[in-house]
C-alpha cells in the first residue's frame, strides 16, 4: 500500500517508501542533537529514530546538571511513513531543511521547546563502515552541523532560558545499518571478538569556520575511518589531511582531560587544535546507545511507551559501567587565536596499541 511519502518525487528504488531497499533488520534513520551553555554547567543530548524493518520509532532526551542525569524515553509502533517526526510527547519539525529545526519534548520531568539554527552549512561525512567478517554491522551515511539554540528548557522543576548568544551545540543525521533493537545472537564473535574499539568525533564551531574530525581505529591502530573537514560560511570546504591525535587521560582511567588534533591544510600548513573536554554524558547511560542496559534504540517496548530515569553519576554502579561505551563531552577548543566550542565524543575500549592500552583492564598511569 502507498504511504504519504509516496506523493513526493523522492524515490530512489522501485519500492514504495513504506519499505527501505535493505531487508537488514538493523536499518535505521536517526537524528542526534546536543545543546550546552558555554559555562558548561548544563548538557542536553537528544534524538529520535525510525527502524522500518523492526516496525518501531523512538526518541530520547537526557540532561546533565552537576552529577545528576535526567533521561526520558518514548517508543511506539511505526505507522505509515510520512513527513511527521513524532513519537509520544516528542517531535521534530523541519522549519528550513539543513538550517533550522524545532525540537519539542513534553514530559513532566523533562520538557523543552528549542529551535536549532545552523551556523555553517552541513558537512557530508565519509561513509561509515565496520565489517564483522564480510557482514556490515555499520554501513551508514551521515552529515554533521554546528549551530545555536533558542527556546526554553524545563528539568526537574527548574526553568532554563536557552539564549542563542550563550547556547551552542552540534547535530547529525544518519541512516543505514547499525545494531539496533533486541540483541542478536553473537555467534562467532563470542569466541573471536575484535579486541577493542577506538573512536573520536569532534565537530567544532569557531567564529569564522567549523571543523569536523572523525577517526576510527582498530586495536592495532589501523584506521578504518579518517575524515577531517573545514567548512566556511559560504559552503566552501577543505580537507585537513591525516589527523595526528594526542589524548591525555585522567590517571587510573580512560577519561580524556585534554586533546590535541594536528591537522594539515591543502597547501601543507599545520592547523592545530587544542581541546579541553568538559561536562560529559555517557551515551550508554539513559540515551540508548552501545549496550545501555535500561533501554536500546529500536527495542520493542509496546505501544505508546514512555519512561523517565534519574541517574546519580557518582553511584558506584554507574561509575563502573561508564568506561565501556562512547562518552560525549562538551569541548572548549583553541585553534591559533580562535576560540571554539563543540563536541568531543570519544571511546577507547579494550586494546589500543597506539595509546598503550593492552586489554580491557588497562588504564592511564
Amino acid at each position: 500500500m502507498p504511504v504519504p511519502l509516496d506523493e513526493y518525487p523522492i524515490h530512489q528504488t522501485p519500492l514504495s517508501l513504506a519499505r527501505v531497499a535493505s531487508s537488514d533488520r538493523n536499518f535505521y534513520d536517526r537524528s542526534y542533537f546536543n545543546a550546552h551553555d558555554r559555562a558548561g554547567g548544563t548538557l542536553l543530548i537528544t534524538g529520535a529514530g525510525v527502524y522500518p524493518n523492526l516496525g518501531v520509532t523512538d526518541a530520547y532526551a537526557a540532561v546533565r546538571r552537576g552529577d545528576v542525569l535526567r533521561a526520558v524515553r518514548f517508543s511506539d509502533a511505526l505507522g505509515d511513513r510520512d513527513l511527521e517526526q513524532r513519537v509520544g510527547g516528542y517531535r521534530i519539525e523541519v522549519a528550513e531543511p539543513l538550517h533550522r529545526i524545532r525540537v519539542l519534548c513534553e514530559h513532566e520531568d523533562l520538557s523543552f521547546d528549542l529551535t536549532w539554527t545552523g551556523a555553517f552549512p552541513a558537512v557530508q561525512e565519509q561513509p561509515h563502515l565496520i565489517l564483522a567478517g564480510n557482514r556490515p554491522i555499520i554501513d551508514a551515511s551521515r552529515f554533521a552541523q554546528v549551530g545555536t539554540w533558542a527556546g526554553t528548557l524545563h528539568v526537574d522543576g527548574d526553568d532554563i532560558t536557552v539564549d542563542p548568544a550563550v547556547w551552542t551545540g552540534t547535530r547529525d543525521r544518519s541512516w543505514g545499518i547499525r545494531p539496533v533493537g533486541e540483541t542478536e545472537p553473537p555467534g562467532r564473535a563470542t569466541t573471536e571478538p575484535s579486541g577493542g574499539f577506538w573512536w573520536l568525533y569532534a565537530p567544532l564551531r569557531f567564529d569564522d569556520f567549523a571543523v569536523v574530525v572523525i577517526v576510527q581505529e582498530e586495536p592495532d591502530g589501523r584506521r578504518t575511518l579518517n575524515d577531517a573537514t573545514r567548512v566556511w560560511p559560504d559552503g566552501r570546504t577543505e580537507q585537513l589531511g591525516w589527523p595526528r591525535i594526542r589524548i591525555d587521560y585522567r590517571s587510573g582511567t580512560r577519561i580524556p582531560i585534554g586533546a590535541r588534533l594536528e591537522l594539515t591544510t591543502p597547501d601543507g600548513k599545520p592547523l592545530d587544535i587544542e581541546i579541553t573536554p568538559g561536562t560529559n554524558v555517557p551515551l550508554h547511560v539513559g540515551c540508548g546507545y552501545g549496550g545501555d542496559p535500561d533501554w536500546q534504540h529500536g527495542q520493542w517496548k509496546g505501544r505508546d511507551w514512555s519512561h523517565s530515569s534519574r541517574y546519580d553519576l557518582t553511584d558506584p554502579a554507574i561509575v563502573a559501567r561508564t568506561p565501556y561505551g562512547v562518552i560525549d563531552h562538551i569541548a572548549h577548543a583553541r585553534c591559533d587565536d580562535a576560540e571554539g566550542w563543540g563536541l568531543f565524543e570519544h571511546a577507547n575500549l579494550g586494546r589500543h596499541d597506539p595509546t598503550g592500552f593492552a586489554d580491557w583492564g588497562s588504564v592511564a598511569p
